[in-house]
């Protein structure tokens, strides 16, 4: 299969990846210029960038830029050698001194793709029509939730799929967990149907859920909601009322609000962490400082009834040369 209908196909299974390219080369380096990988949430990697140690720094800042959703330039150069730049600070570009053998120097570029967020929204009222045609020119996959009833009526926007509100729980059980962290909710259905659709939002543990509604109809709310089960802690991420507090009359101010509230979530909310790997394994190379995958390194040393795990066959040799340095340098 070629590269790209690897890409498109992930795409289509809304699988999280970054893609990581060569943008720039120094001999002697193992990798060439154009020469791509596929970096997956959980570290696996499909292509090739470089030897052990590029895969390894190329393989922990994907899984960053898939946390943080941006893209960046990762510019890889010998340690210590006097063709190192100076080191950059910014955000998109990443300085990474590495410690093999190689004198050669690589550049690579990652981008990140990770699905669009779903925007659900339960209700058939103005504000909640208005949401869905504002949400659905933002990056979102915008769902619509509306009682039985309601369905001939709901007008037919691009970009809005349409659902009965029974089906709700059944599309949420679809939900992997990392798509239902990415996505955000608001139930707007001016009482007739907001703690059915509450029951089930609240407990998805997604990264958004409001409801529009005065203070002392949503405390109400919240009451029932108690009493049929949805426990406290989940109670407390109910944003209601919700939107920003700008004045807002009309439902199309009152949706306005709401949407700033969604993007002016804190990025820890907005955009929770991606990846998979379980703590424990990964380890740091005691000689170079980079961080190596437990289960794929074939290079690891014992000293003082610790195991030491290295990126390649260099820093082994150079650890058991002279121990006691290097595990001085790791311990805790």
């Amino acid at each position: 299969m070629r590269f790209t209908e690897r890409i498109a196909e992930l795409e289509r299974e809304r699988e999280p990846f970054a893609v990581a390219t060569v943008v720039a080369r120094l001999a002697p380096v193992s990798s060439h210029l154009g020469d791509r990988a596929i970096v997956f949430a959980d570290g696996r990697m499909e292509g090739f960038v470089g030897g052990a140690c590029s895969r390894d720094i190329v393989r922990r800042h994907a899984r960053a830029a898939l946390n943080s959703h941006k893209p960046l330039l990762l510019r890889v150069r010998p340690a210590g050698s006097g063709s190192e730049a100076a080191p950059e600070t910014s955000d998109d570009v990443v300085d990474v001194p590495m410690g093999c053998t190689s004198e050669g120097a690589v550049d690579i570029f990652v981008e990140p793709h990770v699905p669009r967020p779903h925007f659900l929204i339960a209700g058939f009222t103005p504000v909640a029509d208005v949401l869905a045609r504002v949400a659905a020119t933002l990056d979102y996959v915008v769902e619509r939730f509306v009682s039985h009833e309601e369905l001939p009526d709901v007008p037919d926007v691009e970009g809005v799929d349409v659902h009965e509100i029974g089906a709700l729980p059944i599309f949420l059980d679809a939900f992997e967990p990392a798509a239902r962290a990415r996505s955000v909710a608001v139930v707007a259905s001016q009482g007739h149907y907001d703690e059915i659709a509450l029951a089930g939002l609240l407990k998805a543990h997604l990264a958004f859920v409001g409801l529009v509604a005065s203070r002392k109809r949503g405390a109400g709310v919240r009451d029932v909601l108690a009493q049929e089960g949805v426990s406290e802690a989940q109670l407390a991420t109910l944003r209601s009322p919700v939107g920003l507090d700008i004045g807002a009359r009309t439902p199309g101010d009152v949706a306005v609000s709401i949407l700033a509230e969604i993007v002016a979530l804190p990025a820890s909310e907005a955009a929770p962490e991606t990846e998979t790997g379980a703590p424990g394994h990964e380890a740091l190379d005691p000689v170079c400082g980079m961080t190596v995958a437990i289960h794929e390194t074939h290079h690891r040393a014992e000293h003082d009834g610790r195991t030491y795990f290295f990126c390649c066959a260099h820093c082994r040799a150079t650890f058991v040369a002279s121990p006691e340095r290097y595990a001085i340098a790791a311990a805790p």
